[in-house]
């Protein structure tokens, strides 16, 4: 995944970091999530709250062996099975978007590895994750139990429907691609509640798009280009 305001920060990112493999990293996982917060403070991640939430998970647990050394990058990585962590960036921004407060329950679609969850856990009151993907999902609920979020429940399935028995949602998040919102993801965002996912079916240029519901109506903003990965499963049906 790429959001394009942040391609100068990921290039002074790797600058600081170096090549993976190449130089050994000498800076604690600590020391290299502070240099994230302040590369994400200055690329629009305003939210004290999220900022805190990005400094306290540690993202290295969720990245794969070969890449521990660039686990703070400013960049996706690969988790296995064709998919990727996000970029954190990325996942500052999405989170923002979202306005947590603290009491919400949270939908998200596409667990991956778990980052993205175990940073909403940090915000919400629940977060339900369904992946489609059931071994990426084994890892992750080993990873979320491992650091105690016991407000995260993981589920395995097709995302695309959301879970009505577990709805309505005051937030969903969506981290996978399609070329429409899927119906049912909106029926399940309850009033005043917010949706925020990649749309278009282009497969390396969508748009992040916010969903806001107010008085049982729909109110849709873009806030950039990205690139993710596509929705599988009955999204494909309906492309």
């Amino acid at each position: 995944m790429r959001i394009g305001i942040g391609a100068i920060a990921v290039f002074l990112f790797f600058c600081l970091c170096g090549v993976p493999g190449l130089f050994p990293q000498s800076r604690s996982p600590a020391e290299q999530r502070e240099d994230l917060i302040r590369l994400l403070a200055g690329q629009g991640v305003s939210d004290a709250k999220v900022l805190a939430a990005m400094g306290k998970v540690p993202r290295e647990v969720f990245v794969e062996a070969p890449y521990l050394d660039s686990a703070y990058w400013n960049t996706p990585l690969p988790i296995g099975e064709g998919q990727t962590i996000s970029q954190p960036l990325v996942v500052a921004l999405m989170t923002q978007a979202l306005g947590l407060k603290g009491g919400e329950r949270v939908l998200e679609v596409g667990t991956g590895s778990g980052y993205q969850a175990a940073v909403l856990a940090e915000l919400a009151r629940d977060v339900y994750t369904v992946e489609i993907k059931s071994g990426l999902a084994k890892k992750a609920q080993a990873r979320l139990e491992r650091l105690g979020y016991r407000n995260v429940h993981v589920l395995v399935g097709d995302g695309y429907r959301g879970l009505p028995e577990h709805a309505p949602f005051d937030a969903i998040l969506v981290t996978a691609s399609s070329g429409k919102i899927p119906e049912p993801l909106l029926d399940q965002l309850s009033e005043g509640g917010r949706l925020i996912m990649p749309v278009g079916s282009d497969p390396y240029n969508q748009n992040l798009t916010l969903v806001r519901k107010k008085g049982g109506k729909l109110h849709t903003s873009v806030l950039g280009e990205v690139a993710f990965v596509k929705m599988t499963g009955e999204a494909e049906a309906v492309r």
